[in-house]
């Protein structure tokens, strides 16, 4: 077959699908309430994803095109100036603070939004970050908003958990992002038969929506009209990601369109999405983007040292200007997932907001210390987080001062330590970690109480067996195998 008739069959089997897809979107638009407009809207907004989604299915970059930033594009955090007192104080006027509290607390086995689990001393992600925001209007005199991008998913239970925060002095806003119709793997058609079909049919569609969502909501036109001029958006359960004075003053003065927070790679964090110049414009190139053959370069090159945080600082009259386009056309992540119950293959078609950057003209990257990228993602997060090698004030994590080493333990539990119950089993009060530098945890383990690891710990169970840690136990360097019970007397 010749490459040319290849091209025209390739050319009409997308056509098929795009033109099936628009059917089924227009049967699937039928079946709601003809007043409910916006969900009309995320519906035609699914559809144009969809169609670039078949368009440009496993597409990677151009790699002869994917070149490194420049010096003057990247800013060391250090060469910040602090801003004086007054300066901060007006700097305050002109910000909002924005966290995409979308994402649900399944993969650690909770219930409900992310936002609302327990991280430190009884307090929730939200708690920490209500301390956080309160304290610097306290402290300034200011009146510093917080916007919760929430999900229909989390949008709920955001709004009643808000109802404790009522004496408090902070402005809280809860603004929902869009709903889009899952899509069968196999078929790539929609999940849902009407829009009335269950939440496990539907799902938000990435942090990218953040902008078109602040505009449908009305959230964008009030925040200029208070005379905002920008937003910071962060991830909420990244406990390093605080109201920044030296960034936020940086920003003002040189009115960057938009700035995205990055940190050096560890071994980590390879994978980690990295600011690059692509076709003469500023983009975030994520793994998932980079041909087969260039990964390796992509994982150990220094042209790629740093990544992205997703603490990114946007100019609001920037963001009302790409906004003035039809579409956001951004590139799309394909997110494989599967149903529970039955098992079924489904697909989400995301995007990321920190790829935003490629619809932006003044842009910049700012290495910042690793102190602002503290993600809570499992278990293994958690468990440093409530120990004490953090001390909490005012909601801001800071590492414990008595912690003589300069990094942090690295800390491994089990396949059985992914849920929140199992976590609470095995600790029945975090052990004293200061003096720790790795610890592995793995099959039926307990601790109990006023316990302390030192140097090297490795704790393993074997099958159905059971290792009790009794209260008031210091292991340093100790391996820790088979199965042992030692209890209070």
């Amino acid at each position: 077959m010749s490459q040319t008739k290849e091209k025209m069959d390739g050319t009409d089997e997308l056509a098929r699908l795009q033109q099936r897809m628009d059917e089924e979107i227009g049967e699937l638009i039928g079946t709601g309430n003809t007043s409910d407009t916006r969900l009309r809207q995320d519906l035609r907004s699914f559809q144009q994803m969809f169609n670039r989604f078949a368009a440009e299915r496993d597409q990677k970059k151009d790699w002869d095109n994917v070149t490194a930033v420049t010096k003057e594009q990247m800013l060391g955090y250090s060469t910040l100036e602090v801003p004086g007192e007054q300066d901060y104080i007006d700097t305050l006027k002109k910000i909002a603070v924005v966290k995409l509290n979308g994402g649900l607390s399944t993969t650690m086995g909770c219930d409900g939004p992310k936002s609302l689990v327990e991280v430190k001393d009884g307090k929730t992600f939200l708690d920490l970050i209500v301390d956080q925001i309160e304290r610097v209007n306290k402290r300034a005199g200011a009146s510093v908003p917080l916007l919760l991008m929430s999900s229909f998913h989390t949008a709920e239970d955001t709004r009643e958990e808000l109802r404790k925060y009522r004496d408090r002095k902070i402005d809280i806003r809860v603004f929902e992002q869009s709903k889009m119709p899952r899509i069968h793997a196999d078929t790539l058609m929609p999940l849902p038969r009407t829009c009335g079909d269950k939440k496990e049919m539907w799902y938000p569609p990435g942090h990218a929506d953040l902008l078109p969502s602040l505009k449908r909501t009305g959230m964008l036109d009030s925040l200029l009209a208070e005379g905002r001029e920008y937003i910071f958006v962060s991830n909420t359960d990244n406990l390093g990601a605080v109201l920044d004075d030296r960034i936020l003053a940086h920003i003002i003065k040189t009115q960057k369109d938009f700035t995205m927070e990055v940190t050096e790679k560890t071994k980590a964090d390879i994978k980690g999405g990295t600011l690059v110049n692509y076709n003469g414009r500023t983009t975030l190139l994520e793994v998932a983007q980079v041909p087969k053959k260039n990964l390796q370069e992509f994982y150990s090159s220094p042209k790629f040292k740093v990544f992205n945080t997703n603490n990114l600082w946007i100019s609001l009259r920037a963001a009302e200007s790409v906004l003035e386009k039809e579409e956001l056309s951004l590139g799309i992540i394909v997110n494989r997932k599967t149903l529970p119950g039955g098992g079924e293959k489904v697909i989400q078609l995301e995007t990321a907001i920190g790829a935003a950057i490629s619809l932006f003209s003044d842009t910049e990257g700012i290495i910042v210390p690793r102190t602002r990228f503290l993600p809570v993602k499992d278990c293994c997060d958690l468990l440093p987080i409530q120990s004490n090698l953090y001390t909490v004030e005012n909601g801001h994590l800071t590492k414990n001062p008595e912690r003589k080493s300069g990094e942090m333990p690295k800390i491994r539990l089990g396949p059985g330590y992914k849920k929140m119950e199992k976590y609470a089993q095995c600790f029945e009060e975090v052990p004293d970690m200061l003096d720790l530098d790795t610890l592995v945890v793995d099959g039926n383990v307990s601790f109990g109480k006023n316990t302390k690891l030192s140097g090297t710990v490795l704790i393993c169970a074997d099958k159905d067996s059971k290792i009790d840690i009794p209260s008031g136990s210091h292991l340093a360097d100790k391996i820790v195998t088979g199965n042992l019970s030692i209890k209070d007397f």
